[in-house]
C-alpha cells in the first residue's frame, strides 16, 4: 500500500507542469586592469619633475644640523617655483582623468598632492630649527616620491 501511496503521488506531482527553469548560472568576465598613464608627456613630466625636485630635496637635508638654527637653502626661491608648477601639472593631470572619466584612485591622489604640495612648501620656508627643517624636507621628499608612485605603479583593475 505504501507504494501505491508513493506512485500516486509521484503521478501527481509530475502532471502539474514542468519545474520552473534553474537560473542560468552567470558568466565570470575578466575586468582588465586599465592602462597606465605613466608613459604619457603629461605624467612622465610630472615624474620627471618629481623626481629631480626629491633629489634636491635629499641633497638639502645632508647638509642639516638637527641641533642649530635652519638653514639657508640655496636656490629655495626657485624651488618654491617648481613646486609651484607641479603642483599645477598635478591638478592638470586631475582635471585630465576626471575628463576620462577612467581612474578615480589616480585622479584623486594628483588633487591631493596638488594641495599639499604648497602647505609642505610652507611648513619649509616656516621652519626656525635645523630639526624642524628637517622634518619638513622628510615630509616634502615623501610626497614627492608618493607623486612618483602613483603614477608609476601598475592601475589595479576595478572592482
Amino acid at each position: 500500500m505504501s507504494c501505491d501511496v508513493a506512485l500516486a503521488a509521484f503521478l501527481w506531482l509530475a502532471s502539474t507542469g514542468p519545474a520552473a527553469a534553474a537560473p542560468k548560472p552567470a558568466v565570470a568576465v575578466a575586468v582588465a586592469a586599465p592602462q597606465s598613464v605613466a608613459k604619457e608627456p603629461l605624467f612622465a613630466d610630472i615624474v620627471g619633475r618629481a623626481g629631480r625636485l626629491k633629489a634636491e630635496v635629499e641633497a638639502w637635508r645632508g647638509h642639516l644640523k638637527a641641533d642649530g638654527p635652519a638653514a639657508s637653502l640655496t636656490g629655495f626661491d626657485a624651488f618654491s617655483a617648481r613646486i609651484g608648477e607641479l603642483a599645477a601639472l598635478d591638478q592638470k593631470g586631475h582635471e585630465v582623468l576626471k575628463a576620462r572619466g577612467t581612474d578615480g584612485d589616480l585622479k584623486c591622489i594628483l588633487h591631493g598632492i596638488s594641495q599639499d604640495l604648497p602647505l609642505k612648501l610652507g611648513e619649509i620656508g616656516k621652519a626656525a630649527t635645523g630639526k624642524d627643517q628637517d622634518a619638513a624636507l622628510r615630509d616634502m621628499a615623501y610626497l614627492l616620491n608618493d607623486n612618483v608612485e602613483v603614477i608609476t605603479a601598475p592601475p589595479a583593475p576595478a572592482v
